[in-house]
């Protein structure tokens, strides 16, 4: 289903970006909403067939997209992501890190296998995206956009090693920002809260969970991927916020305002 406000747009024309784990939910919806603003999007995951559907779908709509299967977990498919974006469409101009592996659990049920897989698939694979991606951005003076989480924000129970790794990234998006602004290289995070497919397969099996969800989001429902997180995401990459680096965008519809 094709999001709110998805119409066919310029502003990112001319534009490549790199969205790991884009085959779906959250990152499919980034990777369309750039598209439908005239980027050229590489799309990365470990699913082959999903990465097929989401650039069909770019296509379908009239964009350009290019697959690479790989795990964000592993550093040598990381630097081959970046390769072959840049071999594909010439440049690199916006990197988005949303992959991420992780199981949840009580904190005292919680094993260092656990945190090891958060932490090696999200905070350890955004530095090594964001390390290979630096000579190609700062050519473009472009814009990284890190994943974290209202969970970790607020501190939510048997999120350990997601929050640990999530929190990490924001620690590593402020570095960035600081040590690459002298680049024009802009690093922020968004902290997003939709209707992914994991929380609709989530809200299927728990229903009583839908309405007390609502409950705790002041706007009352969850964000849909393209039009509420894709779409901030292709303002936050465009020039319009161009003097916006190092922060945190709460995309969660206020939901931390009542944590």
């Amino acid at each position: 289903m094709t999001g709110r406000g998805s119409e066919p747009g310029t502003r990112l024309a001319g534009r490549t970006a790199l969205v790991t784990g884009g085959g779906q939910g959250v990152g499919r919806g980034i990777a369309l909403a750039l598209a439908a603003q005239g980027a050229s999007v590489v799309i990365t995951g470990r699913t082959g067939g999903r990465l097929e559907d989401t650039a069909r779908e770019v296509a379908a709509r009239g964009g350009r997209a290019y697959t690479v299967v790989g795990d964000v977990g592993e550093r040598e498919d990381v630097d081959r992501m970046v390769a072959e974006t840049v071999r594909e469409f010439g440049a690199l101009d916006v990197l988005v890190n949303n992959a991420q592996s992780s199981v949840q659990r009580r904190l005292e049920e919680t094993s260092y296998d656990d945190v090891e897989l958060a932490y090696r698939s999200g905070p350890l694979a955004a530095f090594h995206a964001m390390r290979a991606a630096l000579p190609h951005l700062r050519e473009s003076r472009g814009s990284v956009v890190n994943l974290g989480s209202s969970a970790a924000v607020r501190g939510e129970a048997t999120f350990a090693a997601y929050a640990m790794a999530k929190e990490a990234i924001r620690g590593l998006t402020r570095v960035a920002a600081r040590e690459w602004g002298a680049y024009g290289i802009r690093v922020n995070v968004i902290c997003p809260a939709a209707l992914s497919p994991a929380a609709q397969e989530y809200l299927a099996a728990h229903p009583h969970k839908a309405a007390e969800l609502a409950g705790e989001i002041p706007l009352g429902r969850l964000g849909d991927p393209e039009a509420d997180i894709g779409r901030a995401v292709v303002a936050l990459v465009s020039d319009d916020l161009a003097y916006l680096t190092g922060a945190t965008l709460m995309l969660e519809g206020g939901r931390t305002l009542l944590g």
